[in-house]
């Protein structure tokens, strides 16, 4: 009786084990087609932003696309090792490890979001600044509107991101 219930706890230990390693495979994945797009973001936001700081002729648009290039320089930066991150990670954990990794994936996305106010914040007060600032009203105004629009896409992406990785990881519980 002892070796049947020994063989049947083994057994259920090694589904559950092979339950965790799909699980953990399909976060990484969601990592990997996250990062895949915010790459191509940055890719499009780097080829259209240096085209346009290149051939703008107003000063407010010239730093509008400069500020775009900049900041598609640094999404880049960390879209690229994301991935490989991601695709390099292995997807054999433990219950705890798993679980630990989920919820450090789902804060990094949510406080992500924050920051994204924060840059959207920053947008609209360089936008302010110009009003009292004639001089440098075009740049402070291009860069502003820059900082909109990449804070806007970046709020969105790691919401959705955020979304996606919560949405999984309720499937975890089921797996119990």
């Amino acid at each position: 009786m002892k070796l049947i219930f020994f063989t049947f706890f083994l057994a259920a230990f090694a589904l559950h084990a092979q339950d965790l390693t799909v699980f953990n495979q399909a976060r990484l994945k969601r990592d990997q087609r996250l990062m895949l797009s915010l790459g191509t973001w940055a890719g499009a936001n780097i080829t259209a932003g240096s085209i346009g700081w290149a051939t703008a002729q107003q000063p407010e648009l010239k730093a509008f696309h400069q500020m775009n290039v900049m900041w598609n320089a640094v999404n880049l930066g960390l879209a690229v090792p994301g991935y490989l991150r991601a695709r390099n990670t292995k997807a054999v954990l433990s219950l705890s490890q798993t679980l630990s990794e989920q919820q450090k994936t789902e804060r990094i996305f949510l406080f992500n979001t924050g920051l994204d106010v924060a840059y959207m914040t920053a947008g609209f007060l360089l936008r302010s600044m110009a009003l009292n600032n004639q001089a440098k009203a075009d740049q402070l105004n291009g860069f502003g509107n820059g900082l909109i629009l990449q804070g806007s896409f970046l709020f969105a992406f790691d919401l959705t991101a955020y979304a996606i990785h919560h949405r999984h990881g309720k499937q975890w519980v089921k797996m119990l």
